[in-house]
């Protein structure tokens, strides 16, 4: 049967699931296969619990390893008709049926908010025993001094024992961050001499949405852009005139206000225009008024939602004020907060030596990006963003800080960059900018510019000019050390991106031409396809370059480099000038660095499937085997990527440039938020090894 850790909460309101999500996904990359399941749901549909819906989609588990078990009403009938043991056994069932299929399941117990806790917690240590899981146990220090704090983790190891629990960890949260210190101090080690990790109260996560308050009190959208995931910071009610609500006014508000109020609405709409003045994060209309026609077509511009409450403004402003976030919501800021916030206070290889996993032998897409975050934050470098005025990434920039990932500097103007993202919904707390035009850097970038570029003319007055372009001044905060690496292509072209590293951040040493590979994530590897973004028709020296810069790339994101040098023939059995340049390529990779398994030319089909390779190239150490492909030409490599990602459905990251001496890695103009975070983890990673 699986291994299973059964996450237990001592009180109500721990935050429990907090603890749940870092766990799975700590566990999801070390275990093949991990599972979840939730005894007991709330609601009527077992399936339909948010916290299993949350698991299943971030992490990517099929139904089977991903369950719900009996509803909280038929726990409470059960209970009331002493049949204990039927709960016990249909939870049991369910877990010897998510066993067959998981290596180790992660079990979240009851939130002990019914009216008998202590019957909840009853039925949470006979679960984890029943089901042999050893228990994380989770105490609330949410409005508890330290002294208190320590008691109440003194009270469940004692509770846990009693009850004959396995005890696996400790864990104390929503701590005053204040008082994190103190907390630790209070709270004493038990018998194993392991730590208690304690978890600080994050406002990012108890902050709700727009979308969550919207749902919460039943309150229909009237006007406004449909962005539900906007925080909301404060709740104001707007019961005074004009001048002096927006003095008190605040960014990220949720602004109450009778619905026949036309000034008020009028001054939120002039507010969220001034880059000078806050945005709400929503308006709320109460008493079942409509605003006048007149002020329709107006709202209609909001950059945040408007909604409608049949309900007066004292009603409407206590049920928003009573609105809790959840984790399970799924929104992915508070998910990055979460998880950002579980890094830092976790030791994941202590954490880890506790539950003696074997090695995970399959890299599925989904652990391969979740270890590029980890990787990135492990050694934490700086990234510059050059495009801080795209609304993309700016979102990336605030998952990124959120998930502790890099120190980031976006580059544009501060007021226009901070109006965007405040007019988003985007938190930038933490993230630097700098503006070129202002910028103290400019005057030093400028001249060594024009020291670098002096034998193609470039004079002073031009390079303060040039330096104006945020692709040059962000290429020269990595080339001076200013930052680690950039990332940038989101609403530039490649050769705009990497122009300026051409000109002076330059190649590394025995290297001559800058190049790039895709990181193919398939179902159960990664594979490495190189060049299909940069280079059109490379010569066989430059073949062999690409062969070696992206055998390199491989090791350095954990693939053992097999190269496959491709080719419309393999072996000896065709010829012709495009074979014979890649059989020079070829036998220059094999001087170069005689220990590198590579092959060529090959076919592609040789070079991945075994059965074809025993008959073509027997006894060759890559064929059939090749985890890194050299294309001959662009025309090849990129339709290739493309047609393995679109018709196989795997993860094509990239491209990811090499060769040059400091990190600088472009972007697809249609790339998403995750690829703009994908990305900068790669950047960073790179940096961590130049």
């Amino acid at each position: 049967m699986a291994k299973g850790i059964y996450v237990s909460a001592t009180s109500p309101g721990s935050g429990k699931s907090l603890i749940a999500l870092g766990l799975a996904d700590t566990l999801h990359r070390h275990a093949d296969r991990i599972g979840f399941f939730k005894p007991v749901v709330d609601g009527d549909d077992v399936d339909a619990d948010p916290m299993v819906s949350l698991m299943s989609s971030r992490f990517g588990l099929e139904p089977a390893r991903c369950r719900g078990g009996l509803t909280s009403a038929e726990v409470r009938s059960l209970l009331a008709e002493g049949k204990r043991d039927e709960i016990d056994a249909r939870c049991v069932e369910i877990f010897a049926e998510m066993s067959s299929e998981c290596d180790i399941i992660i079990v979240e117990g009851t939130d002990l908010a019914g009216h008998d806790a202590a019957v909840e917690f009853d039925l949470n240590a006979r679960l984890a025993n029943n089901l042999g899981c050893p228990v994380v146990a989770v105490v609330s220090a949410k409005g508890r001094s330290p002294e208190e704090a320590g008691d109440a983790v003194e009270l469940a190891r004692k509770e846990l024992v009693a009850e004959k629990c396995t005890l696996l960890a400790l864990m104390v949260n929503r701590a005053d961050p204040e008082q994190l210190d103190a907390v630790a101090a209070a709270v004493k080690p038990g018998a194993s001499g392991r730590p208690v990790y304690i978890f600080p109260e994050l406002e990012e996560i108890s902050r709700p949405t727009t979308g969550e308050v919207a749902t919460t009190i039943g309150v229909r959208q009237i006007a406004g852009h449909a962005d539900m995931e906007r925080d909301v910071r404060a709740i104001q009610v707007a019961a005074m005139n004009v001048g002096n609500f927006l003095h008190v006014l605040t960014d990220g508000s949720l602004v109450i206000v009778p619905g026949d109020r036309a000034d008020v609405m009028v001054a939120c709409l002039a507010s969220s225009f001034s880059p000078e003045f806050p945005v709400p994060s929503g308006l709320i209309l109460t008493g079942g008024l409509s605003p006048d026609a007149n002020i329709y077509p107006l709202l209609a511009q909001a950059p945040f939602p408007v909604f409608a409450s049949p309900e007066d403004t004292y009603v409407t402003a206590k049920r928003v004020s009573e609105v809790r976030s959840e984790i399970w919501t799924g929104h992915r800021r508070k998910v990055a907060s979460a998880l950002g916030l579980w890094s830092r206070r976790v030791d994941e290889n202590e954490l880890m030596e506790r539950l003696h996993l074997p090695r995970a032998e399959r890299m599925t897409p989904l652990r391969f990006l979740h270890e590029l975050i980890e990787r990135a934050r492990s050694k934490r470098r700086h990234i510059v963003l050059p495009e801080g005025t795209d609304v993309r990434i700016l979102r990336a920039a605030e998952i990124l800080h959120r998930r502790d990932v890099c120190d980031l500097t976006l580059l544009g103007s501060e007021a226009e960059v901070r109006e965007l993202a405040s007019s988003n919904g985007i938190d930038l707390a933490g993230v630097t900018i700098i503006d070129p035009a202002n910028s103290e850097l400019r005057q030093q970038f400028a001249e060594k510019y024009a020291e670098l570029r002096a034998h193609k003319g470039v004079d002073l007055a031009r390079a303060l000019e040039v330096m104006l372009d945020v692709s040059y001044f962000g290429t020269m905060m990595v080339q001076l050390g200013v930052v680690d690496g950039m990332v940038s292509g989101a609403a530039h072209t490649t050769a705009h991106t990497i122009r300026p590293a051409l000109e002076f951040v330059k190649t590394r040493d025995g290297v001559k031409i800058v190049s790039s590979v895709f990181l193919m994530l398939m179902e159960d590897r990664v594979l490495v396809y190189g060049d299909c973004a940069v280079n059109p028709d490379p010569t066989d020296e430059q073949l062999a370059d690409i062969a070696l810069a992206s055998a390199e790339t491989a090791a350095q994101f954990g693939v053992e480099p097999r190269v496959a040098m491709l080719s419309y023939s393999t072996g000896g059995s065709g010829s012709g000038e495009a074979v014979e340049e890649v059989r020079r390529a070829t036998e220059m990779v094999r001087s170069r660095r005689p220990e590198l398994a590579v092959e060529g030319p090959i076919q592609y089909d040789a070079a991945v499937d075994a059965s074809i390779a025993a008959s073509k190239m027997p006894g060759s150490s890559v064929a059939g085997q090749a985890t890194v492909f050299i294309f001959p030409d662009l025309n090849t490599g990129n339709n290739t990527y493309k047609a393995v990602q679109q018709s196989s459905g795997a993860v094509a990251v990239g491209p990811v440039l090499q060769g040059l001496r400091k990190p600088v890695n472009d972007l697809s103009r249609g790339c998403t938020v995750e690829d703009i975070v994908n990305t900068v983890a790669i950047t960073a990673i790179q940096a961590q090894e130049a």
